[in-house]
C-alpha cells in the first residue's frame, strides 16, 4: 500500500509512519503537508528513499491561483470602502483608535 496525504499534516502519525515505512507495511509514501511546516530537517520521513515530500504545493494550480487572486481583490476592495474584510486574520487593530473600518455589526 501507498499512503498519499495532500490534505493536514495533523492526519497523519509520522512516527507511526516511520515504522510502517521500515517494515515494509505501508511501501511508500508521498506527502504534500507534514504535522510541522517547515520540517524539521532531521524528521525521518526527509531521509527515507521510499517516500516523497513536496513543498505543500497541492495548493498550486490555475484555479486556486485565479480564487486567490480574486479574494484578494475583494478585501482589498472592502477594505477601501471602509468595511472589514473576509476571514480578517488580525481583528485586534479594530479596537485601535486610528481603524477606519467599520466595525462587524
Amino acid at each position: 500500500a501507498y499512503l498519499i496525504n495532500t490534505a493536514r499534516g495533523a492526519l497523519i502519525d509520522e512516527d507511526a509512519l516511520v515504522t510502517a515505512l521500515h517494515e515494509g507495511t505501508i511501501t511508500g509514501a508521498a506527502l504534500d503537508v507534514l504535522t510541522q511546516e517547515p520540517p524539521d530537517p532531521a524528521n525521518p520521513l526527509l531521509h527515507l528513499d521510499n517516500v516523497i515530500v513536496t513543498p505543500h504545493a497541492a495548493f498550486y494550480s490555475t484555479a486556486a491561483i485565479a480564487e486567490l487572486a480574486e479574494k484578494a481583490a475583494r478585501h482589498i476592495a472592502q477594505s477601501l470602502q471602509g468595511q472589514v474584510p473576509d476571514n480578517m486574520v488580525n481583528p485586534q487593530v479594530l479596537t485601535q483608535a486610528n481603524c477606519r473600518l467599520q466595525h462587524p455589526r
